[in-house]
């Protein structure tokens, strides 16, 4: 084996390699702006029976071609630029690493998300080679690990061709659009200049093939376990955070947890590690967990588009053609006169139709006869694969033991609506959020939960019947109906499940807790405003603060904030801050004496009303006593009676100011709740803040929970079945309960923890139609013949 002897010339062979490398990748801009116009024009003719749709992939082709020259060419200037990133030595590499850690906000995160999907999908053509690259890269620079901003690294790439993307003027939406035909050229070409840098060192006697071994840092006291493409994350991290981010340069943190999962970049990450919030293996743990779900998802989705290419002659002509007349009259509605759905209108009662396992065998039988039959009248390649993978979905929804038997025979109704959904519409087979799939899903998760027995809830049931129902008796086709009922099943959920047995009465006090946290914010944020101006003794403030600002939180939920009571009370803060002021003449006192007994009255009435002991409210009123007795021997300035007055107008009608704050953190426990609402809460189970800190990610996955999901919940050692049912309106409370009835009161940050220690985990990560297309996958990988015959 030959090697550049001297030092100064390995790193000059580095550049040039580099160099070498961004000839070729930048022969890719002029061939995405083919590929991209050519896409549009397809999406445009695939769309003949959609004006609209037409009409927008027009308007998109039209921009490109304005925007496309400042796309490219800023590009073009950026990729070259990046030769520039010599390696630099280990400490300022660290430095650049901590000096980046920062909070992104959402528009960087949905970037990085997106890049980060092209990375992968050069990473899936070219990893072969980028692994060998890399390591001739370390045997030149010293075993020196690539820099963040290296060309080699594909995240960089990925990251110019999008930030140039939406610098020039596009959008994400529009990217997205166009999405398979950037990762198919993008990842081709790059391939391509892997391979061609990597002749070029082996020609210039780097690591030729047969020498070929792993190389690793000499300081990494790891190294001797290294593997070829092992990535690391930047000093500092643990063993744990390593195993989370495995694959981290191949996966960005960036990618999200699927629909309504959190998204997170590897800077925020890195910023929870070393500030010490969150348990570090924890982290890396639930979002390794995360990412590797989404992940999977997006790898099922790419598997069936790379075998329909492989399997299907001109696959993409073919898909954009209209449909075969025989097939087209074949997979029309039946209607009747008055134009409902044939199968809508015998379903429509219920009867005539077995419910219970062997209805399940009885319309899986029906299914398979009539897609055979389908196939026979399809006259390209193309609807037949269609065909085959929809059925094949279905088969393995009908086969999903943990559905209700009922449900999956209702569920199997879908499959002629979905058929024609996906023979009109290549994005069913492309993208995980279409329309069609997220109802299904939706469906599915939310009675996932009661296993094989029948629903015990027959609302919820009778909805899913209504659902199928309006699909199959809408009288267009297209993901209209879809997107329809989809947020109509959104929006029963949103009533249905808190109305359902004990959640009624538990949402109705937990949003009363809610209720009254928030004013109490409130309250105390005003009375702090209005007394800070006023010479006010500190015990008086203290005590305004800490009890009356609660006693006017609880009044305000229990009576109103315009209750006669609640008025007497909102009086009695600024009466008290009246006596206790100076009193320097005779007038002034004498009316103090006069009015205590009823000041003192009101405030043990308000304290009675949140709940305080006798003993605590004497303590409270002694040492009040003792601050009015100073008062009077007090010889500075007394407090205008206008500013008292002008104070308890305010108060009377405070709720008038209040901004919209955020309340994090209710101090709620049972005691508090009998206490405040005066309902027996023995039923529920209330799991208040930890002592610890769930990392901002986590708070984010808790916000966007779906309602209807099922989890398995670990508490004190006992694991239980749960739903999510409901939220507050600010998603400071969140409600989980049981099929038997118990209820789970859970805070955001409890929450958010339980999450990211996987106390709380979903019952199933894998969406049902991905679990199913899967499946369907591995049956055409076995049998690959199938997809045609």
């Amino acid at each position: 084996m030959s090697s550049p002897a001297p030092q100064a010339n390995q790193f000059l062979l580095a550049r040039q390699a580099r160099e070498h490398f961004v000839k070729v990748v930048e022969a890719v801009l002029p061939e995405l702006v083919t590929g991209i116009t050519n896409k549009l024009k397809d999406l445009e003719n695939r769309a003949s029976g959609a004006p609209d749709k037409k009409a927008a992939y027009r308007e998109a082709g039209w921009a490109f071609q304005k925007q496309q020259f400042d796309w490219t060419m800023g590009a073009r200037s950026a990729i070259q630029k990046t030769v520039a990133a010599a390696p630099l030595k280990e400490a300022s590499r660290k430095q650049d690493d901590l000096g980046s850690l920062a909070l992104v906000d959402h528009d960087v995160i949905e970037n990085q998300v997106l890049a980060a999907r092209l990375s992968d999908a050069i990473k899936e053509q070219a990893e072969w080679e980028i692994n060998q690259l890399q390591a001739r890269m370390q045997h030149l620079e010293r075993g020196a690990e690539l820099h963040p901003q290296d060309v080699f690294r594909t995240e960089v790439v990925a990251g110019i061709l999008l930030d140039h993307w939406i610098s020039a003027g596009m959008s994400r939406d529009f990217w997205k659009m166009v999405q398979d035909a950037i990762h198919r050229i993008v990842a081709t070409q790059i391939l391509q200049a892997f391979k061609a840098t990597n002749k070029f060192l082996i020609d210039a006697g780097v690591l030729p093939e047969g020498a070929f071994k792993v190389v690793a840092r000499k300081e990494d006291p790891r190294a001797g376990a290294a593997e070829f493409g092992h990535s690391q994350l930047p000093e500092g991290h643990s063993a744990a955070a390593q195993r989370g981010a495995s694959g981290s340069e191949s996966r960005s943190f960036a990618q999200g947890a699927g629909r309504g999962g959190p998204q997170v970049s590897a800077h925020e990450f890195a910023r929870g590690v070393l500030s010490g919030t969150g348990g570090v293996g924890d982290i890396a743990d639930a979002v390794s967990r995360l990412n590797q779900v989404r992940q999977q998802a997006e790898d099922v989705m790419g598997h069936l588009q790379r075998l329909l290419r492989s399997r299907v002659n001109e696959y993409e002509t073919t898909r954009a053609a209209p449909l075969s007349k025989a097939l087209k009259q074949a997979i029309a509605p039946v209607r009747d006169a008055g134009g409902r759905a044939k199968g809508a209108r015998d379903s429509a009662s219920g009867t005539g139709r077995d419910y219970g396992t062997s209805g399940v065998v009885k319309a899986a039988g029906e299914l398979r006869e009539r897609s055979q039959d389908l196939k026979k009248k399809a006259d390209s390649q193309s609807e037949k694969a269609t065909i085959e993978v929809v059925a094949l979905m279905f088969d393995q929804i009908l086969a999903e033991d943990r559905l209700p038997s009922g449900v999956r025979v209702w569920f199997s109704r879908l499959q002629m609506p979905v058929l024609r959904e996906a023979l009109s519409d290549p994005e069913f087979f492309e993208s995980l959020n279409h329309p069609a799939r997220l109802l299904i899903d939706r469906m599915g998760s939310c009675v996932m939960g009661f296993e094989a027995a029948p629903i015990s809830d027959v609302v919820l049931e009778g909805e899913i019947k209504r659902v199928v129902q309006m699909v199959e008796q809408y009288p267009e086709t297209g993901p209209k109906v879809y997107e329809l009922v989809y947020a109509e099943f959104q929006e029963f959920l949103a009533k249905h499940l808190p109305q359902r047995g004990a959640n009624q009465r538990t949402m109705s006090v937990a949003q009363q807790v809610e209720q009254k946290e928030t004013l109490l914010i409130q309250y105390t944020i005003e009375l702090r405003d209005m007394l800070s101006e006023l010479p006010v003794r500190e015990q008086i403030r203290e005590f305004l603060f800490k009890v009356w600002a609660e006693v006017l939180a609880v009044a305000a939920v229990k009576n109103g904030p315009q209750h006669q009571e609640t008025i007497e009370l909102k009086r009695a803060a600024a009466d008290l801050v009246w006596a206790a002021s100076a009193k320097p003449n005779r007038k002034d006192r004498a009316r103090v004496i006069q009015e205590l007994p009823q000041l003192l009255g009101r405030l043990r009435r308000g304290m009675t009303l949140m709940g305080l002991e006798a003993e605590e409210q004497e303590a409270h009123i002694k040492a009040i006593g003792d601050t009015l007795a100073d008062a009077f021997l007090s010889k500075t300035e007394a407090i205008p009676q206008e500013k008292i007055d002008a104070m308890a107008a305010r108060l009377a009608n405070l709720e008038d100011y209040f901004s919209e704050a955020e309340s994090e953190g209710l101090p709620l426990d049972v005691e508090s709740i009998e206490l405040m609402i005066g309902v027996d809460a023995a039923s529920i189970v209330v799991l208040t803040d930890g002592d610890g800190q769930p990392y901002p990610a986590s708070m984010t996955w808790a916000r966007q929970l779906q309602l209807g999901a099922w989890f398995m919940m670990d508490h004190n050692g006992q694991t239980n079945r749960v739903q999510y049912v409901w939220h507050s309106e600010r998603k400071q409370l969140h409600l989980f309960s049981t099929a038997d009835g118990r209820s789970y009161l859970v805070q955001l940050r409890r929450l958010a923890s339980y999450l990211q220690t996987s106390l709380l985990a979903p019952q199933e990560e894998e969406a049902l139609t991905v679990r199913a297309t899967r499946k369907a996958l591995a049956k055409l990988d076995a049998n690959p013949e199938r997809l045609l015959n």
